[in-house]
């Protein structure tokens, strides 16, 4: 088997003065997966993303990347977050430049790159997030779904191999939404694999190669579609059925439902309409 990407063994952590919120934990991630997490309010979603990043370290357990071991020093703290990036559900907890441009261009100027480099990275990110024209603008005039777009340009600066998004469709119009995923589609293409932590199981199913589910009794990753039809694990999770799943349901065993089963309105639609052709 291939060496997990970044991969986190026995971990535990626990708030001080509260209560342990992840333990015994193993969790991978593989490269050029599409993977979303998934729990309920509390389960430790965020933890487990900011251990991943490097923003928490864990009180016992080991973060590796590439199968080697991280360091919490200021080198192996530079490698990790070269590698993992994390964008957080809120991106107001993130923006603090004066403009899109110098704010995208932090993390590329404390790596102590040349300014050229600089340039073509901050050009390279507004490009993939589709802002270009938004280079200039005051990061307090940008809308709700554009300050989405510049704090993803702002770790994709970064070249990282892993990216981590909080809840990255909250808050966003559905035009919005299928455009940050049109994004999201081109960044994988270009091979960056990215996680998700949602609470959208319709769009974990849609989006996610993999899912993992955060529960009581641990976390249990596979396959999506397989996963997200685990209705016993789904209610440990305090997750619902995703509809997708439900309609699969009423259609195996039908014509209708021979082959791969609908994971979207638009492939249920496409199948019925070609079922009546």
């Amino acid at each position: 088997m291939s060496v997990p990407l970044v991969s986190l063994r026995g971990a535990r952590y626990a708030y001080e003065d509260g209560p342990t919120v992840l333990r015994g934990l193993d969790f991978d991630v593989p490269e050029g997966r599409a993977l979303s997490l998934l729990g309920r309010n509390g389960s430790g979603k965020t933890t487990l993303m900011r251990l991943l990043s490097g923003g928490l370290r864990p009180d016992a357990g080991q973060l590796s990347v590439d199968g080697a071991p991280v360091s919490y020093d200021r080198k192996g703290l530079l490698r990790l977050r070269t590698a993992v990036q994390l964008v957080v559900q809120d991106p107001d907890d993130q923006l603090f430049a004066a403009s899109v441009a110098q704010d995208v261009s932090f993390g590329p100027l404390n790596l102590g790159l040349a300014e050229p480099e600089v340039r073509a990275r901050v050009s390279e990110a507004l490009a993939a997030l589709d802002i270009d024209r938004l280079a200039d603008r005051p990061t307090h005039l940008l809308s709700y779904g554009q300050r989405k777009r510049a704090a993803i340009a702002g770790a994709v600066a970064m070249r990282p191999r892993v990216l981590i998004l909080d809840e990255p469709t909250a808050g966003l119009d559905p035009d919005g939404q299928e455009r940050l995923l049109g994004t999201l589609a081109r960044l994988r293409a270009s091979g960056t694999t990215v996680v998700m932590a949602t609470h959208d199981v319709d769009l974990a199913l849609r989006w996610a190669d993999d899912a993992a589910l955060l529960t009581p009794s641990g976390v249990r990753c596979g396959p999506t579609p397989v996963m997200l039809a685990d209705r016993p694990l789904l209610a440990e999770a305090g997750l619902r059925l995703p509809w997708g799943v439900a309609v699969a349901g009423l259609l195996r065993g039908s014509a209708v439902g021979d082959g791969e089963l609908p994971r979207t309105a638009e492939e249920l639609a496409e199948l019925v309409a070609g079922r009546g052709a």
